[in-house]
């Protein structure tokens, strides 16, 4: 399976930022959480208040099920979704709603725990290609321009990989060339990457079942890593070759989930769930892992990304199915609530100029100052009329929300930019 490695050329944030260049551009949201997976959107002008009716609704689109968010490069929006027994990627005009190209992929995977038996894993859009991970494990990608499959895998089925709880839900990440995902699969293949161009293997690693967690880049000792974490654990991995720096036991066994995206600033790592895990700070050293704070009192998030503005994270500390989930503000160095608000519920962030914005569970938009001294709202409007679980999308002044209810939903573009 292995086919070798890419060689090690130079490293540091300089590397970083190179490999990351062909997927995040201004007013693009190319992936899961931004252009850096990170919830922050680049070069936006946004209007300062909302109209009392809310902005202006440029378009809508009817959708099948699934909770995967939008992403959007280049004008153009992607929308991975399910229609009877197809998972489709559709590729529509972003001011106009106009569809340019669907892709028609057979779909398998079979609701169990949860109702919904659509994708759940945000489009990842490169240069040429678009690269889709299905409920049932399957990897694929597309060309953008003609929506023609590239390349497909059926990782699931090559490693032997369980579809937990709610089928494959952690979104790939690209780096370098290589396709890194979050497989869980057996006898060392937790993790699994193939080649961008197509799709054959490079490297395994690592023993642990999957989770809802998505990858994210930081940097080590002036090189390159991958932090997965998975059903139990989170791991520093070498991007070239699937070997591992270090890690640490982070999950519960039993009916709990890691779903939230890890957060790096500089040598930080954030990492959060709720199930009784909590949340966890550490220092990102060269041979280990140094401890600053954890508890589960202050950001236990069930499965939304909290959003770092300053040294301040803003986030989420509850469970939706439990009924109570507080909007808080933490410090970051210390892990001290700063405020919390029990009305936004289960949330999904966005900081753009200057500004956050929280889409909440039942569909509200909602415009308030980061501020770590109090919640300042400063304006809202009903921007979605179901349950709305997938991730929003920010991208040339253009929101995007879809909605997730039983059967699907639309997804609804909204001018929140300045004109």
């Amino acid at each position: 399976m292995i086919h070798g490695r890419f060689p090690r050329k130079f490293f540091g944030a300089l590397f970083i930022a190179t490999a990351w260049a062909s997927l995040a551009y201004a007013g693009d949201w190319p992936q899961i959480l931004g252009p850096h997976r990170n919830g922050h959107a680049e070069n936006e002008k946004l209007m300062d208040k909302w109209p009392d009716d809310g902005p202006e609704l440029l378009w809508r689109r009817d959708l099948g099920s699934g909770y995967a968010g939008p992403a959007v490069k280049d004008g153009v929006v992607y929308l991975f979704h399910r229609q009877g027994s197809s998972e489709l990627l559709d590729a529509v005009d972003l001011e106009t709603g106009e569809r340019q190209w669907t892709c028609d992929m057979p779909a398998s995977y079979r609701a169990s725990v949860n109702p919904d038996d659509g994708p759940r894993c945000v489009p990842v859009v490169t240069d040429d290609s678009v690269i889709v991970f299905g409920a049932a494990g399957q990897l694929r990608c597309i060309n953008r321009e003609t929506g023609k499959i590239r390349w497909k895998v059926d990782l699931a089925r090559e490693f032997g990989a369980q579809e937990g709880y709610f089928g494959f839900g952690s979104t790939p990440i690209v780096y370098d060339k290589l396709v890194l995902t979050n497989v869980g699969g057996r006898q060392n293949s937790s993790i699994v990457a193939v080649t961008l161009d197509q799709g054959n293997f490079q490297w395994k690693a690592a023993n642990d079942a999957a989770s809802y967690s998505s990858p994210v880049m930081a940097t080590v000792a002036e090189r390159p890593y991958a932090v997965f974490v998975t059903r139990l654990q989170t791991m520093l991995v070498d991007p070239f070759t699937g070997d591992l720096l270090y890690g640490f036991p982070f999950g519960q066994r039993g009916p709990t989930v890691n779903a939230a995206t890890p957060i790096v600033s500089g040598n930080k790592l954030f990492v959060t769930a709720s199930y009784g895990v909590g949340a966890k700070l550490v220092e990102l050293e060269k041979t280990q892992p140094k401890p600053i704070w954890e508890n589960d009192t202050s950001l236990s998030s069930q499965y939304n990304t909290p959003v770092l503005v300053g040294d301040y994270l803003y986030g989420i500390h509850g469970r939706e199915d439990l009924g109570r989930a507080e909007l808080r503000c933490i410090e970051l160095a210390t892990g001290k609530v700063m405020w919390s608000e029990v009305g936004p519920g289960t949330t999904h962030l966005i900081h753009a100029d200057g500004k956050m914005i929280a889409v909440t569970h039942d569909g509200t938009a909602i415009l308030f100052k980061p501020d770590p001294k109090k919640f300042q709202e400063i304006s809202r409007f009903q921007a979605g009329r179901d349950i709305v679980r997938a991730l929003p999308a920010l991208s040339g002044g253009m929101l995007l929300v879809r909605e997730t209810g039983q059967n699907g939903g639309p997804v609804r573009c909204y001018q929140i930019g300045a004109k």
